[in-house]
């Protein structure tokens, strides 16, 4: 093997072992007794190895119910990103309408205000709508759901991606009779997989690790997701850290499965139409 290689690779593994033992430490100590966490000489091995911590974090805590809440929003929002995020970037990529750069370049400048600029605009909004609806505003799903339905970079994502699909292919579509609806399903969306699969990763990534906003539009247990509930944990008069460093874990475990699942296709998405023939 060439040397130069060889210290290369010797550096990544360097790099990959700085960076996973952090991760680690985490799941070592989840499932050790809390008198062994600050034992000295530290045990880097649990021993004995005891799931309390996990059963805790149930039954101290509503976590499954933290658990669901998360679930069904992440799910949700990453389905109305990926389904309208495809079809308005099509519109832009693909459709000919007045004024269609002009929004497209406004969209993109709100990418240039932070979310927390409209954090008291958009809480008020979900207080307006509460007192219309007990199903609407804050502390309930839509509350948790509506800011992120949708979001500009999605549609960027897709746009740059639906660019590459050749426009004879879909002029074939219409002169056979196809309506936009129907090209969007049958040539579109499975075209645009890849890409999708990357705005999904993204997507999934956001709405799973979203702190501030569920921490600001919820009041109660029932309606707080896995992030918050993880900061709450956490913040007890008697920490637990076997306890904290559990919840970590069943935080975090979902986002390496999703990854693990779709890191093929998340590479697909990211590096298609990078590289165009000449």
């Amino acid at each position: 093997m060439n040397p130069r290689r060889a210290v290369l690779y010797l550096v990544l593994c360097g790099v990959g072992v700085t960076m996973a033992w952090p991760f680690f430490w985490m799941v070592t100590t989840s499932l050790k007794p809390p008198p062994d966490v600050f034992a000295s000489p530290p045990k880097w091995v649990p021993h004995p190895v005891t799931l309390d911590a996990y059963r805790h974090v149930f039954t101290d805590q509503p976590f499954g119910r933290y658990l669901s809440n998360s679930l069904i929003v992440t799910v949700v929002v990453v389905a109305t990103n990926v389904l309208f995020g495809t079809a308005a970037a099509y519109a832009f990529a693909k459709l000919r309408f007045p004024g269609r750069n002009v929004i497209f370049f406004a969209l993109l400048l709100t990418l240039m205000v932070p979310f927390q600029v409209n954090l008291i605009p958009l809480y008020r909004m979900m207080v307006t709508l509460h007192e219309w609806s007990p199903l609407l505003g804050v502390d309930t799903y839509t509350g948790l759901i509506a800011p992120n339905a949708i979001q500009v970079f999605g549609v960027f994502l897709m746009r740059q991606y639906l660019q590459t699909i050749p426009d004879a292919l879909l002029e074939s579509a219409r002169l056979d009779g196809a309506s936009e609806l129907r090209i969007l399903r049958s040539i579109v969306f499975p075209m645009a997989r890849p890409a999708m699969a990357a705005l999904a990763i993204f997507t999934f990534l956001n709405a799973w690790n979203d702190f501030l906003w569920p921490m600001i539009v919820t009041s109660s247990q029932d309606m707080r997701t896995l992030p918050v509930g993880l900061a709450l944990l956490a913040r007890k008069n008697n920490v637990s850290w076997p306890d904290t460093m559990a919840g970590a874990v069943i935080t975090i475990a979902p986002m390496i499965a999703v990854f693990a699942v779709l890191q093929r296709r998340f590479v697909e998405g990211l590096t298609a139409g990078a590289v165009k023939d000449g």
